[in-house]
């Protein structure tokens, strides 16, 4: 018979499209030691994934550049079925893919730019292509959205504000905003015990 624990684990990776003979030895230790932090963690996924203001197919999108900007290749696959399970298409799969990509090279310049504090690094060109930003296939605000998640894991607070402004400029709510950071965040924790 089967332990709550172990049925959480389990749902946990059903949740996930996971086989259940899937082994992280995170994971496992948790289940071993019959971690109570697996049922919240099962919820915080579930919680942030159903948000109020994130579609089923935007949250695994997020998801999905979360997890690519995290470099988890298991959450990235399984985030990749589940947007494509809920509508996406295979244009806007490699969109989140690129944002992760494009973000985490501004994030490091702009972070930069930042903690020096000097105009020398502030007037020279940036250099970087982001010819993506220019007609995401994934729509402008939901685009920036995305942005605005991976720069928050990120840490990159020039690119947060810079984001979230483009983004409620756009027409987004703040409510819509932390939906997508809550489930960046989630991911982020989430990476930690499946990789």
């Amino acid at each position: 018979m089967l332990t709550a624990t172990q049925e959480t684990k389990f749902d946990l990776l059903r949740d996930l499209g996971l086989s259940e003979e899937s082994k992280f030895l995170p994971l496992e230790k948790l289940t071993e030691i019959e971690s109570r932090y697996l049922r919240d963690l099962r919820v915080n996924l579930k919680t942030a994934i159903a948000g109020e203001s994130l579609n089923p197919k935007e949250a695994y999108l997020v998801a999905l550049a979360a997890a690519t900007n995290e470099k988890n290749d298991v959450l990235s696959k399984a985030f990749e079925e589940k947007a494509l399970e809920n509508g996406a298409e295979q244009g806007e799969i490699a969109e989140a893919i690129a944002c992760a990509s494009l973000l985490a090279t501004n994030n490091i310049l702009y972070r930069f730019r930042h903690f020096a504090h000097k105009d020398i690094y502030e007037q020279l060109p940036a250099r970087v292509k982001m010819n993506i930003m220019a007609n995401p296939v994934l729509g402008k605000e939901f685009f920036e959205l995305v942005s605005l998640a991976v720069s928050a894991i990120n840490g990159c607070e020039r690119c947060v504000n810079a984001h979230e402004a483009s983004v409620l400029k756009l027409g987004a709510t703040e409510g819509r905003i932390f939906d997508a950071i809550r489930v960046a965040a989630v991911v982020a924790g989430l990476g930690k015990i499946i990789k």
